[in-house]
This record gives structure tokens, C-alpha cells and sequence, in this order.
């Protein structure tokens, strides 16, 4: 694969705040790549400076093989981009807005074209109505067709199904895919919500304060079949103790809250679960906790997760 961003020691200060702390990765061609991180984690300040709207404090950025420095103009024309909520002319129509966009990217895009886009994200039949009777859902997909009127190559998309509904965020997980691929497009998608990058991401990165945490292929640094178990019984001291003295003792964990942690592969919950009943100490609950939510919970804010996850 092609890098199309790579992005080294990467730096932003405001004043002695760190919003980005020393941050590196890259995001191979035709990839669709999820930045992960909880707000104020510093995923939108590092947009920014992918974009150029801010300036880092240090560190260096190439996308397409060239320093953005040097090269801005020239690699920007390649990018589409929307920061949180799209923003649309909301008396104007949505092949209104498209054109508009369109001038202001500086291309030549015929009528068909624009009305292809709309057809794209499945607006074609509200093409002609004004983007204030539009959803959220509508306004968010008409954003992404702005970002995509000068056919870029690499798509940065900020938090793109923040506060839409269920139908919404599985329409604009649709289109990413679609995007990705159908129109082989790169595709930098930032978000807090978990399952929706486990469901569209090839690969990730986790940041936390502004560091990176964590980056690799998905299906690696999350496998289902690797499981944690949240075990609740009567009396979890004794449970504990006898674990400790039997041949359980290497799935056990640890203790969090009012449970006892165990991580094991998921073929061997059946005869653990038959040894457990053999201690004796009855059972109330026996719940399965592992999920891309639990793992990113167990990086960054939820530190006290990260012994059951890495163990």
C-alpha cells in the first residue's frame, strides 16, 4: 500500500495546554481510518492542522507523499473535508449549495454531475428543496457530497454522525463504505462512538490527552474470540480465594467493583463455567464485557480496566 498521510511528532501547545503531545501515524491508501479518542482527547485539533487551519507547534505532516508545508495548495486540492456539523446555505436548495461549493473549489462540475452527487448520497429526490426542511441526517449527507464535488482523493470526516439517529448513522456508515469501497477514496474518520469504527475501520489509532495510545489493523488489536468475563457470586471473597488455589487461577484477573475478572477464549467458557459451579459458591452472574468499547475504555480513561486487557 501507498501512504497517503504520515504525520511525525506531531505537536500543538495553547499556551501550557498540550492538545496534542508528540503524536505519529499513517493512513495507507484506499484505507478507511479511524481516530478514536474522547472529546478533548485532541482528534479536531489534529484535523485542523491537517487542514492547515491551525498551525502545529512542532512535528512535521506529508500527505500524498509531499511536506504540507511546502506543498499546501497543491495537497489540499486533493482533500475533502467536514469539522463537526456541515455548514449549508439553508435557504438555498441542495443543488444550490452544490454549486456554490463547487465555485469555491475552483472546479468546473456540470449539472449532471452535481445531480450524480446528490443521487450519491440519496438526495437526488430533494434536489430541488431548500436545506432548512432537511434532517440532520440530510444536512450531514449533503455535507459529505460538498466535501466530494472536486473528487478528492483522501475524505476527513469530524465526528460525521454526531447527533443523529440510529437510521442516520447507519446511512452515513453506508456511504463511507460505499466511498471507500466502490470509489476507492482514503477516508480519515474521527469519532467517540466505538461500535460504529469497529463496524467501518480497517485500521485505528486511540488517543488520550493529546498522545497516542494505541495504533494498528482493527481485527488485531480487537479479537472477539479473546473475552473478558465480569463473575458475581454470593460470597466473591471465598470465590476469589478458591480460584487462587485451582487450576483456574490463570484466567483470573483480578477483582473490579463487586466482581471478579476472568479472560479466557471463548470456546473455553463452557468447561469453565463447569469447574466454577464445582467450587461451590453460588453463582449470580456470569456476563461477557469484552467489546471495542470495553478495550478503548481500558486505554485511555478507564485505566483501571487495563491489567484484565493486557495480562
Amino acid at each position: 500500500m501507498n501512504t497517503i498521510v504520515s504525520v511525525k511528532n506531531l505537536s500543538k501547545n495553547f499556551n501550557e495546554i498540550k492538545a496534542v503531545n508528540d503524536l505519529s501515524f499513517s493512513v495507507e491508501k484506499g484505507q478507511v481510518y479511524g481516530f478514536l479518542g474522547q472529546n478533548g482527547a485532541g482528534k479536531s485539533t489534529t484535523i485542523r492542522m491537517l487542514l492547515t487551519l491551525i498551525k502545529p507547534t512542532s512535528g512535521q505532516i506529508e500527505i500524498f507523499g509531499m511536506d504540507l508545508n511546502k506543498h499546501r495548495k497543491e495537497i489540499l486540492r486533493q482533500i475533502g473535508a467536514i469539522i463537526e456539523k456541515p455548514d449549508m446555505y439553508k435557504y438555498l436548495t441542495a443543488l444550490e449549495n452544490l454549486r456554490i461549493f463547487a465555485a469555491m473549489s475552483g472546479v468546473k462540475v456540470s449539472e449532471k454531475k452535481l445531480l450524480d452527487q446528490l443521487e450519491m448520497v440519496g438526495l437526488a429526490e430533494r434536489a430541488h428543496s431548500k436545506v432548512k426542511t432537511y434532517s440532520q441526517g440530510m444536512k450531514q449527507r449533503l455535507g459529505i457530497a460538498t466535501a466530494l464535488v472536486h473528487d478528492p482523493q483522501l475524505v476527513i470526516l469530524d465526528e460525521p454522525t454526531n447527533g443523529l439517529d440510529p437510521q442516520g448513522i447507519a446511512d452515513v456508515r453506508n456511504l463511507i463504505l460505499m466511498l471507500s469501497r466502490q470509489m476507492n477514496k482514503t477516508m480519515i474518520i474521527s469519532s467517540h462512538l466505538l461500535s460504529e469504527i469497529e463496524l467501518i475501520a480497517e485500521s485505528m489509532i486511540i488517543i488520550d490527552k493529546g498522545k497516542k495510545i494505541v495504533e494498528g489493523k482493527v481485527r488485531e488489536l480487537f479479537d472477539p474470540a479473546e473475552t473478558i468475563i465480569e463473575l458475581k457470586t454470593f460470597d466473591d471473597a471465598l470465590m476469589y480465594e478458591k480460584l487462587q488455589q485451582s487450576d483456574l487461577k490463570i484466567f483470573v484477573q483480578g477483582k473490579r467493583n463487586d466482581c471478579i475478572l476472568l479472560k479466557l477464549h471463548r470456546d473455553q467458557i463452557p468447561a469453565v463455567i463447569k469447574k466454577l459451579v464445582g467450587l461451590e459458591v453460588p453463582i449470580l452472574s456470569f456476563h461477557s464485557k469484552h467489546s471495542l468499547e470495553n478495550y478503548f475504555l481500558s486505554l485511555t480513561t478507564g485505566q483501571q480496566h487495563v491489567e484484565a486487557f493486557t495480562n
